[in-house]
Parts: structure tokens; C-alpha cells; sequence
């Protein structure tokens, strides 16, 4: 690979690190909005409103051509499989939810990032670097040194956890499939109509009409998810999911200073020192990249 192509490389890659640290910084304002909304509605119609909006925004964005794209597009099975296994993923994580400690949760389901790099291995072809090993090992040292958990055990809740981090991990190496094929707009057409059919169904078992201060907030969600969904994709798009694996884990930090800004929840001295290892599994990948940009 000549000098220029090798950086333009680089330069593709850094840009995918930086949309998907992004994404999962709409990621985590989005679930504090859903935090307030599910005591008042049920996740269904929180999911029905978030697809609508989302929804909106594409034919806004791409006129209603867009639809009759993404209804004849080659990657409809591929999306439809993707968005049934993110559906399957929730159910485990939110029943494995009632029974373990979040402590516990977390730090299972944050195995995630190392089943999406193995998964690169065989699935994608990728070439994981031993920086790339490290980054995501100490990103996941760092998850379970901010949660301090203890005891686990292989209990039936923790295997529905371990289920969800394997469904999720299946669910992103299938988008870096589809991602190289599709239009984004199109991506997110499917992504939502699939939602949008089963949410529509309990949302209807479930409605709860809303205030106007409370639909603000359904539709700010779903703009916060439509944009969180735009930027994963187009990251996906750019780079290895074997390099953008160890970003998910920022989504704790920022759960933990949201938590503190809007529930005045106060992080333990764990909690700081797992960030440290979290931001430093992304300095290492940023500063392997930016290597790479550098001639000779």
C-alpha cells in the first residue's frame, strides 16, 4: 500500500473511531431519557415513538423515495435478521435485569466488545493487532474495576446476559457486513419499520397518553436514538469492528456522569479508576492508528 492510500486509510479509520465514540455518547443520553420516561410508559410505546421519529427524519431527509429504496433493497433479510437479534438481545438483558445487581449486569454484558472481536476473527476476515487485544482487554478490566463485582456465578440470569452480549455482538458484526452495501438512510428505513410493527403492537396493549412535556421528551429520545443509530452506522462504515470494539465501553462513563448530573448518583473511587483504564483502551488505539498515518 503506497503512503498516501496507507493514510487515507488512517484518516477513514480515525473518523470511524470518532463517529462511533459519538454514537455511543447519543447512546447513553438516550437511555437517561428512556430512564425517566419508563416510569411512566411502558418500553413499548417509548420504542413506538422513537421509531416514528426516527422514521420522519429519514423521509425528511431523503424524501419518500427513500421507502420504496429501502423496500426493494438487497439488504432487507440481513436487516430484518440484525433487528430481530437486537429485539432478542433486550429481552434477555431486561429479564436478566430483575434478578442481578447492575454491578453484575454491566460488567457481563460488557464482555460484548471481546465476543465482537473475536467474531471479526472468522466473520470479517479482520486481522486483530496485538494493540488491538490490549485495548479491548484493558477497556473490559476497566468495566469490571468500576462495577466491583462479586460472586457471579453461572446462574440462569447470567447466561441471559451472556446471551444478550453474544445477540449483540452477532448484531454489530452483521451491520459491518451491511453497512459496506447500503446507504445509511436506507439502513435506518429497515433498522425502524421493523421496530416500528413490534412496538406497534404492545404499544397498543399499553398505551398511556402522554403530556405535552412528556411527548417532548418520546420524541426527544427518538432523535437522540435516529442520530446515535446515524452515527453508528456510518462509522461501521469506515472502520474494523476490531478497532471500534473497545469505544462501546465510554458508554459507562458517560452513564456514570449522567447519573451524577440528573439522579445525583455519587461514582465510587472504583468507578474512577475504571474510566482511567476505559479512556486509556481508546488512547491505545487511537495512538496505534495515528501511527499508521505516519510515512516510512
Amino acid at each position: 500500500m503506497t503512503a498516501p492510500a496507507a493514510q487515507d486509510t488512517a484518516d477513514r479509520v480515525m473518523a470511524g473511531i470518532a463517529l462511533t465514540s459519538l454514537a455511543y455518547f447519543l447512546f447513553s443520553v438516550h437511555d437517561a431519557a428512556v430512564k425517566l420516561l419508563v416510569t411512566s410508559f411502558a418500553v413499548w410505546q417509548v420504542m413506538l415513538f422513537r421509531s416514528v421519529t426516527i422514521l420522519a427524519g429519514c423521509v425528511a431527509a431523503g424524501g419518500t423515495g427513500i421507502l420504496k429504496e429501502a423496500a426493494n433493497s438487497p439488504i432487507v433479510g440481513k436487516m430484518f435478521l440484525r433487528s430481530f437479534l437486537i429485539l432478542t438481545a433486550w429481552l434477555c438483558y431486561y429479564t436478566a435485569a430483575r434478578d442481578l445487581p447492575l454491578a453484575e449486569l454491566t460488567t457481563i454484558y460488557f464482555a460484548a466488545p471481546v465476543i465482537i472481536t473475536v467474531l471479526s476473527i472468522p466473520l470479517l476476515g479482520e486481522k486483530v493487532t496485538a494493540p488491538r487485544w490490549i485495548a479491548v482487554l484493558t477497556g473490559f478490566a476497566g468495566v469490571f474495576v468500576a462495577c466491583d463485582p462479586v460472586g457471579i456465578g453461572l446462574s440462569r440470569p447470567v447466561l441471559l446476559v451472556l446471551a444478550a452480549a453474544c445477540l449483540w455482538s452477532l448484531s454489530i458484526v452483521l451491520l459491518r457486513m451491511i453497512a459496506m452495501r447500503e446507504k445509511t438512510l436506507v439502513q435506518l428505513v429497515l433498522n425502524n419499520a421493523f421496530f416500528l410493527v413490534i412496538a406497534g403492537i404492545g404499544t397498543a396493549l399499553t398505551w398511556n397518553t402522554p403530556t405535552m412535556g412528556e411527548l417532548a421528551l418520546l420524541f426527544a429520545a427518538g432523535v437522540l436514538g435516529g442520530f446515535g443509530q446515524f452515527t453508528l452506522f456510518e462509522g461501521m462504515k469506515r472502520a474494523p469492528v476490531s478497532i471500534i470494539a473497545p469505544f462501546e465501553y465510554t458508554a459507562l462513563i458517560w452513564a456514570f456522569l449522567l447519573g451524577w448530573a440528573i439522579w445525583r448518583d455519587v461514582p465510587r473511587t472504583e468507578v474512577f479508576w475504571g474510566a482511567a483504564l476505559i479512556v486509556g483502551a481508546g488512547v491505545i488505539i487511537v495512538l496505534t492508528e495515528r501511527r499508521a498515518r505516519l510515512p516510512g
